[in-house]
């Protein structure tokens, strides 16, 4: 019986070396690439609030012409989906579903009826829910 002795040649694997060098490349690329994207994602969920705000202020001129009046803060946008009790004017639903009057940070936007001259409004407080902010933070609409 012949046993037949190979020697491991030194080139037949990785070393721990070239291992972590390829980790610090990646590690610098996420540093550098993550950040951008965070930023993007928070951009696109301020235009989409942007873009939903003007679609909601076309359902709010939509009811106003089919039932002769701009909804209530009472009754709020949630009229847009479901009928008000005794309205038979109303030809809505105005928009698919309730999903479509939060914002993309999962809060309601708000509605302000017209009053003294002023027209109606519809806004979001941004990121925070606060009013004002900047960036991501800052209020959309209005």
């Amino acid at each position: 019986m012949k046993v037949i002795n190979k020697k491991l040649s030194r080139k037949a694997g990785v070393t721990i070396l070239e291992v972590l060098v390829v980790l610090s490349i990646i590690a610098l690329i996420a540093g550098v690439v993550g950040p951008r994207l965070i930023g993007y994602l928070g951009r696109a969920k301020t235009e989409a609030a942007s873009l939903q705000i003007n679609q909601l202020k076309q359902a709010v001129q939509l009811f106003y012409i089919d039932v002769g009046r701009y909804p209530s803060e009472a009754e709020g946008l949630a009229v847009l989906v479901t009928s008000p009790s005794g309205e038979a004017q109303w030809s809505g639903p105005y928009l698919d579903d309730t999903a479509a009057i939060s914002d993309p940070w999962g809060r309601d936007y708000l509605y302000k009826e017209p009053r003294d001259g002023h027209d109606f409004s519809v806004e979001s407080f941004g990121r925070d829910g606060t009013r004002g902010g900047s960036g991501e933070d800052a209020d959309v609409g209005g």
